[in-house]
């Protein structure tokens, strides 16, 4: 059990979340982004499964065959596009990604920015939320829109540093 380790991981990733938030007016987000993983439900299993560069619910899903954290956590947080999978009306009520508001994208790309920050410490790069979505978008179901949105931000911090994502998201996108 690592529950001292676990929270000043979390706090911290919560920290930089917030501070990317406020960057683009999304206090209440900022202020409330990932709370749940305060409650014994996530806590707990973060404490005993703790790695420190990678999420814990990794490990209980190894021991479990499944991670009843994550799965408390993302039907409980808007900015996880776990979150919006539903059935879809459009397609004889198959299991699809929903469009997710594009609040809830900026978050989750904070989201992504601060995860990658926190589990790579000094040996983060600009490049590393891309490289990490890109891994693993292929067994996503996330709407068309939303992955094309999400993918034109991480590419801009990418290509163009975190400054001009933030200025991009900021007046590009969070302002249409």
């Amino acid at each position: 059990m690592h529950p001292i380790r676990h929270f000043i991981t979390v706090t911290h990733h919560k920290w930089l979340v917030l501070q990317g938030c406020f960057r683009l007016g999304l206090y209440r987000q900022g202020l409330t982004h990932d709370l749940s993983k305060y409650s014994p439900t996530e806590f707990l299993v973060g404490a005993k499964y703790y790695f420190g560069d990678h999420s814990p619910n990794d490990g209980e899903r190894m021991d479990k065959g499944y991670s009843a954290a994550w799965l408390h956590h993302k039907g409980r947080n808007k900015h996880h596009l776990e979150y919006w999978i539903d059935y879809s009306p459009a397609d004889s009520h198959q299991m699809a990604g929903l469009e997710m508001p594009v609040r809830y994208v900026a978050e989750m790309f904070c989201d992504r920015v601060a995860a990658s920050k926190t589990y790579r410490g000094s040996a983060y790069r600009d490049s590393d939320p891309y490289d990490y979505y890109m891994r693993s978008r292929d067994h996503y179901m996330i709407h068309p829109n939303t992955a094309a949105l999400l993918l034109d931000m991480l590419t801009v911090l990418r290509d163009q540093g975190e400054a001009e994502a933030f200025r991009h998201i900021r007046e590009d996108i969070l302002h249409r």
